[in-house]
């Protein structure tokens, strides 16, 4: 169940405060009614929020009652076939729509932010939908093509193709990092197409060109290469002969935008990795969200840098809820108690968009 300071209405926006610092800083404004994000000792620091669950993996919280593995078949003509798990609370709660959670970058649909999230959200009442993104988990297999930041299209297909008794009570869609980045932009692209009630964005690189500079800074670099070999691996795991030349491409490319530039791009028909980045960057596509979305993003993600989301007009949608605390990391948020601030903000934007409690004026 949410915390019980997690409040059901969440508007009208106000100025006052920020993740504990004023907004006259330049900063926007914060809806009230979330608790404020205050770290659990001793994982102070964004990078210690960042690694938290690398350093001391957590259980998986969740007991679904019953757990079915679907498969969409994609309408490309490449014969992909993405995977997800269904799961189904052992108490459901009448209304309450079908989640989809979104994984990130080398992630896959067991990732554990995820199962965590789905445990929150099953407990609720909410049944879950785990999509594993195209190549990345267990549909690793049964795709020719990967996912990349703007492959929105997929998501949309999948929902397209679930069945009709799950979508009954409507959707709503959670992402994580890329996965959020994704999110928000199909959201733009076909967000009024599909009964989508609400939806939460967590750690989003919203701006991905600014995203791939930080992530090759110095300071970055031992993530740098952890995230780098994964998509090389990833990259070169495919289940049809991969050619000479794509080899040596993966074994000859340096960085992340060198990988963006010599892979990602010409795959999916980019020019560049530049090009790449700003067809695909969620700040291209924010003013046109349909749906209440809960936009949830650490200043100090050592990851992705805070200036897109400064700069960002958010009176520009009144349908995005801007949630900027000044800590957290990247996909981090550990709090007192054992608990993950960003579920708990997560869930009680989500219920209060089932009992229709989430509006501006």
């Amino acid at each position: 169940m949410p915390s019980d300071d997690v409040a059901k209405d969440f508007w009208p926006l106000r100025p006052e405060r920020l993740g504990g610092r004023p907004a006259d800083r330049g900063l926007p404004p914060v809806a009230p009614g979330f608790p404020e994000f205050r770290p659990r000792w001793p994982w102070w620091g964004s990078d210690l929020q960042t690694l938290r669950d690398v350093l001391v993996p957590a259980a998986d919280p969740h007991d679904p009652a019953s757990a079915t593995l679907l498969q969409f078949e994609m309408p490309d003509g490449t014969g992909d076939r993405l995977t997800a798990v269904l799961e189904r609370p052992r108490h459901p709660v009448a209304g309450r729509p079908l989640a989809v959670l979104v994984h990130g970058l080398t992630g896959c649909a067991d990732s554990r932010y995820l199962l965590r999230a789905a445990g929150r959200l099953l407990d609720a009442g909410f049944p879950v939908l785990r999509l594993n993104l195209r190549g990345a988990g267990a549909c690793r297999s049964l795709c020719r093509e990967q996912y990349h930041s703007g492959r929105s299209e997929d998501l949309d297909a999948v929902l397209q193709r679930l069945p009709d008794g799950l979508t009954a009570d409507g959707l709503v869609l959670v992402g994580w990092s890329l996965g959020a980045n994704l999110l928000l932009k199909g959201l733009s692209e076909f967000g009024a197409a599909h009964p989508i009630r609400a939806a939460v964005a967590v750690s989003a690189p919203i701006d991905l060109a600014a995203a791939a500079e930080r992530i090759r800074s110095p300071r970055n670099r031992l993530y740098h290469r952890w995230l780098l070999r994964r998509m090389k691996l990833d990259a070169a795991a495919a289940p049809d002969p991969v050619s000479g030349d794509l080899l040596a491409a993966l074994r000859s490319v340096r960085d992340i935008v060198d990988f963006d530039q010599r892979i990602t791009a010409p795959r999916n028909g980019y020019d560049s990795a530049a090009d790449y980045y700003a067809r695909c960057s969620a700040t291209g596509f924010l003013a046109d969200i349909p749906v209440p979305t809960l936009v949830l993003h650490a200043l100090d993600d050592p990851w992705i840098p805070a200036a897109a989301y400064r700069g960002y007009d958010w009176d520009a949608n009144r349908n995005l809820i801007p949630l900027l605390p000044a800590q957290g990391g990247h996909v981090g948020f550990h709090a007192p108690g054992g608990r993950v601030w960003s579920d708990d903000c997560m869930l009680g934007f989500l219920e209060a968009a089932c009992d229709g409690a989430v509006s501006r004026p």
